[in-house]
């Protein structure tokens, strides 16, 4: 389960993290506090990052979100558990619920709002030989028009005696497209290939690098979209292929001394396409603990895109491909994040059992997307929280 920090996306795209901390000597203790703020802050938020060598705890997970911005509503529950089998396997299921509630821009400006309901379940498996974890995986959502299937394979391998770890990872998905009172009329399959590398630096600083490519076909638009030319509506039409890349680049360090440490990161990523989309991506976040119970984190991201090549507000002309999509349109966000998370007895307790609570804010602005009620430049915000709860054992 990853952090709810907009609707779910039928697609996922995101760079192996396979991380793996590992010093001695003087050092030690640097990294051994530094993998505790980051453990505890990503189990917080439902994120396992893959470690080589090392199979994920046993661990009973469970979820509550809200996402609401733009006249969309989302909420909903999800599930996780995890459990090895004979220090060689380890097992997981998960399952999500989610109910939205959309009167978004373009719904209320050129169709009605609806309701409807996504649920989605998941398979794992992680593999563990010698210092290499191999990680298998298959997910299915399923919406009242549309059902989607994945399956990634993902393979991390700890080198030079664990001061590297090198990842690759292989995505296949398969998306059904229909319509109300149509039902599935098309198909979309995407495949997508990542590799990264992390490297300690030193005994307070790690980084990684990582990149991505995927690769769309199919029926990639939305049946109830509409894009405008000369004024009136018209259906969108948009390319029936799209390749991408996406480079990103992290650093984690550890800063102060015993007794007041930070934990500090910083990211960049960037995105091009074949649909002439350019986007970066920056974000910088601190996290701090506050006795042995009490774990801190905030985070500002900000994200900037130009726009498609076959994107136009209102076409003055026809074209073979249009699309009045906001989101293939040029945009800025920005985002402020806030967590913190409870650990029950302490580090050392039996189960480790967290509740974790967050909040983010989002502000979007978009350049070339007129609000249709006031002929302005649209934007809005979005509010986001969640509950979280989980358990070793």
């Amino acid at each position: 389960m990853g952090v709810i920090d907009s609707p779910p996306k039928r697609l996922r795209r995101s760079p192996p993290g396979g991380q793996r901390w590992r010093t001695g000597g003087a050092g030690s203790a640097a990294f051994a506090w530094l993998l505790r703020v980051f453990g505890t802050l990503l189990a917080s938020l439902g994120i396992a990052p893959a470690q080589a060598a090392v199979l994920p705890d046993d661990r009973a997970e469970a979820l509550l979100h809200v996402y609401d911005g733009g006249g969309v509503r989302a909420a909903g529950p999800a599930f996780l558990v995890r459990k090895s089998l004979a220090d060689r396997v380890a097992l997981s299921a998960q399952y999500y619920v989610d109910a939205v509630s959309n009167a978004s821009i373009d719904v209320v400006t050129t169709a009605s709002p609806f309701k409807e309901t996504r649920t989605a379940f998941g398979l794992g498996a992680d593999y563990l030989v010698r210092d290499a974890l191999l990680s298998f995986s298959m997910d299915s959502s399923k919406e009242p028009d549309y059902q989607a299937d994945t399956f990634n394979l993902n393979v991390s391998q700890d080198v030079f005696a664990g001061m590297t770890t090198l990842s690759i990872g292989f995505g296949r998905g398969r998306d059904d497209v229909g319509k109300k009172d149509i039902g599935m009329f098309d198909h979309a399959t995407h495949w997508q290939y990542r590799t990264g590398v992390t490297q300690i630096l030193s005994p307070r600083w790690l980084a990684s690098a990582n990149f991505e490519v995927v690769s769309d076909d199919g029926y990639l638009g939305n049946p109830y979209r509409a894009a405008q030319e000369f004024g009136a509506f018209v259906p969108e039409r948009v390319p029936r292929t799209r390749s991408s890349r996406a480079v990103k680049l992290r650093a984690i360090g550890d800063i102060g001394e015993a007794g007041n440490r930070l934990a500090v990161r910083g990211e960049f990523r960037h995105y091009w396409d074949t649909w002439d989309i350019k986007a970066e991506t920056l974000e910088f976040g601190a996290s701090r603990y506050f006795g042995s119970q009490w774990l801190a984190d905030a985070s500002l991201r900000y994200y900037t895109q130009s726009k498609a090549l076959f994107y136009s507000d209102n076409a003055p002309q026809q074209n073979l491909y249009v699309t009045r999509n906001r989101q293939l349109g040029q945009f800025n966000s920005i985002g402020l994040n806030l967590k913190t998370t409870y650990t029950f007895g302490g580090a050392a307790a039996k189960y480790g059992t967290k509740l974790s609570g967050g909040y983010e804010f989002k502000k979007f602005s978009f350049k070339d997307f007129t609000d249709l009620r006031t002929g302005q430049p649209y934007s809005h915000n979005a509010h986001v929280l969640q509950v979280y709860v989980s358990a070793t054992y």
